[in-house]
């Protein structure tokens, strides 16, 4: 009888041991979930720093330059997270052989209410490239 009574009061503990773990369990799934939106974020913007600095390496108008990193981050260029910050030398003084500098800045907030109250808002990623022009 006593033997009951013991393996009654295990299913009890395993329960309020899971009531433990699970809040914790849930924060470590929404951390990783939120710095993979962020690192694929910086992937992105780097990948289209690139792109607007090989365009740009090749003889491209500032326009062309713009247009293309917006569409290699896939946004519109009406959306204001994405900016290009930086884009050297102006059009007209870009000669073989000297360096130009592409710089875009994306503004990410955080989708998980716990982890806007640690990170920053929003979360400032920049990417940097240059490229000599041919």
């Amino acid at each position: 009888m006593r033997l009951k009574k013991f393996f009654r009061n295990q299913r009890g503990q395993a329960v309020v041991e899971f009531a433990l773990v699970l809040p914790v369990l849930v924060l470590i799934l929404f951390g990783i979930l939120e710095f993979g939106r962020i690192f694929h974020s910086y992937i992105v913007i780097t990948n289209a720093a690139r792109e607007g600095a090989r365009l740009g390496a090749v003889g491209r108008s500032d326009s062309e330059i713009r247009a293309r990193i917006y569409e290699a981050a896939a946004l519109p260029e009406s959306d204001t997270r994405l900016q290009i910050t930086r884009l050297e030398p102006e059009e007209n003084l870009r000669a073989p052989g000297t360096p130009l500098t592409v710089e875009v800045t994306y503004y990410v907030t955080p989708a998980t209410p716990v982890f806007s109250s640690i990170l920053p808002d929003p979360v400032v990623l920049k990417s940097r490239t240059v490229m000599r022009v041919e």
